[in-house]
């Protein structure tokens, strides 16, 4: 409207910050190598903006592109990812290609930060556990690709006023960006943090980030506050008037320049010390029909536009542009820079002319505001309107109007995965609920305002909207958000009604919600309220939350108390939900059956039913299943032993969870991960998957699984302080409320190590008798049989110590009592028993090499080196110790050979230290034997078939896929999987690594390979 209006600009000239802006200018350089992070903060008007501008425009004649976003404050009410939203629009102008073609294939989601690039219906598309994490994800994945060749700056303004997910996905930005050309800044006020502000914790977490630089703006000092002023005047100011000057605004740069435009101008007389009169002094110089403009401004957010303007001032055209003209002039107002409309130059002036406005003004100033919007809703941008029109009617005090305009931003919050806001808004819309007309509330349907809680029995669209369903809605929204606190009060508060007014589908709906908040709160295992929904919905006909109820008994019993009883749930949750139409319940329930099927025993048929449900979910969609079965099945292949199946699983599964955005499971995925590789031996690979599941952790239940793997690591590499540590904060975080198997029976497994290790075998033997106290339920032999085996070797190696003997006969005869309720279905286990009999024999003082080489023959298939090296040890150590002839010793020396190899390539320092003592005592030479007597083909020592042994030299000899595919009269493609098993097995990740691994370990004699070598 004022797009030829000339305004005086107050402050022309950029004075000091010249420290600053080399930080900002240095980190614009280094986003060439990798992206950066800074923080910008200072007391309100310091100068923030100013800073932000010059470095824009100095990042601009670099040829960086910069996208500036604010966040915006309408009354109270901050708009959910809108400096997000702003930035990124002005990124699609400046790059719309890149921006396209970094989108592609993820427009559904994405369009809840950038509407433009969706349809309607992919807004209105699903809600899951996970879909905020994802929406996260795959903006972190947007702005790499932007910036994959060209330097972006992303400058957010005024962080102070930040909704929940906008300072979520910030806080998620600064620590999971990776690459691009990337420049993040955000900006806010340091004297607005008191101590219960929302920012403050994020603050906070950010500082302990390393990659994120905190710039801090301190005050001008009287040679700035001359120079600005000199600038604002252009001319050379009387010395006094600084020194006064400098005195009033204490350097703060925005007051020296109402202070000085203020005394140049005459308005200093009778000037009061207020800041608030201070800020208005030159407002209430306006004409009265600026001022009115000012106040209308004031109230109707960060930025009005000039059509909605126009409507509520109700004004005439020219005498609008009048008012407009003198408040722009006056350096008060300032056209917006992102569309057509108006804002205060600075927020400390727009706070003050809204604080000095009567509570009937302001409300009257939003009813009008609201009454124009709701006349003609293109006045303000279409993904701003259903907000901005909650807010006003709220703030205008029309219950009636409000309810319904909350209720609608309620939804739009959740659709664009804003569950802080949403929470926000549902529990406003509570507050609302007693003061709306019977009438109104009628009119509202849960079809419209609430899709988490389940129909019970009646119409979602036709039955009006009760309270219970906001109650409902609030409480997943809660969880969602991780404000599980507010949520749990919410979900008691909602039983207590329904203890008055029974529903027992409702309430057993709640009390699955408490049972989930339960155990995310450490309060408890949940199933004590879990018996409470069972109990409600026994007897009732088939319905949806019926089957949510079993389906959720199922999963919690297949964690805690696997066994007929679980499996009858998973059972009846699959078949509820399907007479029910309840797709998402039966896969998770077909996957938790899948599950009890392989601990009960049924190995085949479980996995293929899990592998079903798997492809089942890709092909509908249903993420969340999709995920959990990228979890669970290599979860279960694992625990049976197929940890190269496994493996590749989970190597997808990180690619899937990624593009899907899930962070929660892509934390699982790569703990799983860091478990199987360190079963293949590749433990450099785990221990980096393990800290990347640590990095992404978003539950006690992921850290302390993180922690359990590290602590593996640092145990079998002889660092028994880190295992100790390592463990240690794995039972911190998991406390003694939930007693998972698959938590508590590694623990107990490490910390009888870890005391074995040290001397310590009274504690050892404590940790293992706590455990077999609580037990070793069905389908938990993964974690029993290397807690037996733990056990067995602590006393095995402390035997003879007279200190040690008493108690030991009892020991032994719990292990083996304990052994006898585990399953052997499967090789690996079956391979376990074998060793655990062995060692049972060493505890006892028995020699046994037959036991210890029937443990070798079982556990050289599984592709387990560090296994497969220990009990290789063993049997060495026993065929030593029974006094054979020299067949024997040259056997012993050959295995303690295999057992240094993979020691010393794996870093397992007791297992390297162990082989050298032993072949020290008994006089055996390790080092290669000469070209007179070759030692045995060694190459089984890392668990190759004669097949992969075959290969290893073809690709030690530098042959490719096709080449060993025609020496060996195989196809390429299997000579490929062949080298895919190779690398896994020896922990590599080329095949210049796997060369040279062949090489140093001597595993072929040299003339082999010059033979292969010469006939290509």
């Amino acid at each position: 409207m004022l797009k030829g209006v000339e305004t005086k600009s107050v402050s022309p000239v950029f004075v000091g910050r010249s420290t600053e802006l080399d930080t900002l200018n240095t980190a614009l350089a280094r986003a060439v190598t990798e992206p950066q992070a800074l923080l910008v903060g200072g007391e309100a008007g310091v100068g923030k903006t100013r800073l932000v501008e010059e470095f824009a425009a100095a990042a601009r004649r670099r040829g960086a592109i910069v996208a500036l976003g604010g966040c915006v404050e309408i009354g109270a009410d901050g708009l959910p990812f809108a400096p997000f939203s702003t930035a990124l629009r002005q990124l699609r102008r400046e790059l719309p290609e890149q921006l396209a073609a970094a989108a592609s294939g993820q427009e559904e989601e994405l369009a809840r930060l950038l509407p433009e690039i969706g349809t309607a219906a992919a807004r209105e598309a699903r809600r899951d556990e996970q879909g905020m994490a994802r929406l996260f994800e795959l903006t972190a994945r947007l702005l790499e690709r932007v910036a994959a060749e060209r330097t972006v700056v992303l400058a957010l303004e005024d962080l102070h006023w930040a909704d929940a997910s906008t300072r979520h996905l910030l806080a998620y930005l600064f620590r999971t960006l990776r690459t691009g050309r990337l420049v993040v800044l955000a900006t806010y006020r340091s004297d607005d943090i008191h101590r219960r502000h929302p920012l403050r914790p994020l603050l906070a977490e950010l500082d302990r980030l390393r990659a994120v630089q905190r710039v801090e703006l301190g005050r001008f000092n009287r040679d700035e506050v001359h120079r600005q002023i000199a600038g604002i005047l252009r001319r050379e100011p009387d010395p006094d008037r600084v020194d006064d000057i400098f005195e009033r605004s204490d350097g703060n740069a925005f007051f020296v320049e109402e202070l000085a435009v203020a005394a140049d101008e005459g308005c200093c007389t009778g000037l009061t010390d207020s800041l608030r009169d201070l800020l208005l002094v030159r407002v209430e110089a306006l004409p009265e029909s600026a001022q009115q403009v000012a106040r209308i401004v004031a109230e109707g957010g960060s930025t009005v536009e000039d059509r909605l303007l126009a409507a509520v001032a109700r004004l005439t055209e020219d005498d609008l542009i009048e008012a407009l003209r003198a408040g722009v002039n006056a350096s008060i107002l300032t056209p917006a820079p992102d569309r057509e409309g108006y804002r205060f130059r600075h927020s400390l002036v727009r706070e003050a002319v809204s604080d000095d406005l009567l509570p009937g003004e302001r409300s009257r100033l939003n009813r009008r505001y609201a009454e124009a919007l709701e006349a003609d809703p293109t006045l303000v941008p279409a993904d701003e309107r259903v907000t901005r029109l909650a807010s006003y009617w709220y703030h205008a005090h029309d219950a009636a109007k409000a309810l319904p305009a909350v209720l609608d931003a309620s939804v739009e919050a959740r659709r664009r995965h804003a569950y802080s806001e949403q929470l926000g808004l549902l529990e406003r819309a509570m507050e609302l609920w007693d003061a709306v007309p019977d009438a109104v509330r009628a009119t509202l349907r849960p079809l419209d305002h609430a899709e988490v809680y389940p129909p019970c029995g009646c119409d979602p669209g036709t039955t009006p909207l009760q309270y219970l369903d906001l109650m409902a809605e609030a409480a997943v929204a809660g969880r969602l958000c991780g404000e599980r606190e507010r949520s749990m009060k919410i979900t008691k508060r909602a039983l207590r009604l329904l203890d008055e007014d029974p529903d027992p589908l409702r309430a057993a709906w709640f009390w699955v919600q408490r049972s989930r908040l339960t155990q995310a709160l450490a309060r408890g295992d949940g199933w004590a309220e879990l018996g409470t929904a069972r109990d409600l919905v026994r007897g009732l006909p088939p319905s949806e939350v019926h089957a949510e109820v079993l389906a959720s008994a199922a999963s919690w019993s297949m964690l805690h108390e696997p066994g007929p009883d679980a499996m009858a749930a998973a059972e009846r949750a699959v078949e509820y939900a399907r007479m029910v139409g309840a797709h998402d319940i039966e896969l998770n329930a077909r996957l938790t059956l899948g599950g009890l099927m392989v601990d009960a025993g049924d190995i085949e048929a479980g996995l293929a039913e899990m592998y079903e449900v798997k492809d089942r979910a890709t092909e509908l969609g249903v993420d969340t299943v999709v995920a959990r079965a990228q979890v669970n099945l290599p979860s279960v292949l694992e625990g049976v032993g197929r940890s190269e199946e496994a493996a590749r699983l989970l190597e997808e599964g990180v690619h899937v969870t990624r593009r899907l955005g899930l962070l929660d499971s892509e934390g699982w995925v790569w703990g799983n991960l860091a478990e199987s590789l360190h079963s293949l031996g590749r433990w450099e690979e785990a221990a980096r998957a393990a800290a990347n599941a640590r990095r992404l952790e978003q539950s006690a239940k992921q850290r302390a699984g993180g922690s359990m793997r590290l602590a593996y690591l640092a145990y079998d590499r002889g660092d028994t302080a880190e295992a100790a540590r390592r463990l240690a904060d794995a039972r911190t975080v998991l406390g003694t409320h939930d007693p998972m198997p698959q938590y508590a029976l590694p623990m107990k497994w490490v910390a009888v190590g870890i005391a074995a290790a040290e001397g310590r075998l009274p504690d050892a033997r404590a940790e293992f008798l706590a455990a077999l106290d609580t037990g070793l339920p069905p389908g938990t032999q993964r974690y029993g049989w290397p807690l037996l085996i733990a056990a067995a070797t602590a006393e095995a190696d402390a035997h003879g110590a007279p200190e040690t003997g008493p108690g030991r006969p009892e020991i032994l005869e719990r292990i083996r009592a304990a052994a006898r309720t585990l399953a052997t279905g499967v090789p690996v286990w079956q391979a376990y028993d074998l060793w655990l009999r062995a060692e049972l024999l060493r505890a006892e003082g028995r020699t046994a090499p037959d036991e210890w080489s029937a443990a070798v023959e079982a556990v050289e298939p599984l592709g387990r080196p560090y296994d497969l090296a220990r009990v290789r040890f063993r049997l060495a150590e026993a065929l030593l110790a029974r006094g054979g002839g020299d067949d024997e010793r040259a056997r012993a020396t050959e295995l303690l050979r295999l057992v240094t190899a993979v020691a010393d390539h794996l870093g397992a320092a007791p297992l390297a230290r162990s082989a050298g003592l032993l072949a020290q005592r008994a006089r055996l030479a390790l080092a290669p034997a000469g070209r007179d007597r070759p030692p045995a083909d060694p190459a089984d020592a890392l668990g190759l078939t004669s097949r992969e042994r075959d290969v290893l030299r073809l690709v030690a000899a530098g042959h490719t896929n096709r080449r060993i595919a025609e020496e060996l009269f195989i196809s390429p493609k299997t000579a490929s999987v062949h080298v895919s098993n190779i690398l896994a097995k020896l922990g590599v990740s080329g095949r210049g690594e796997a060369a040279a691994v062949a090489h140093r370990l001597d595993l072929f004699a040299a003339g082999t390979g010059e033979r292969v070598a010469a006939g290509d």
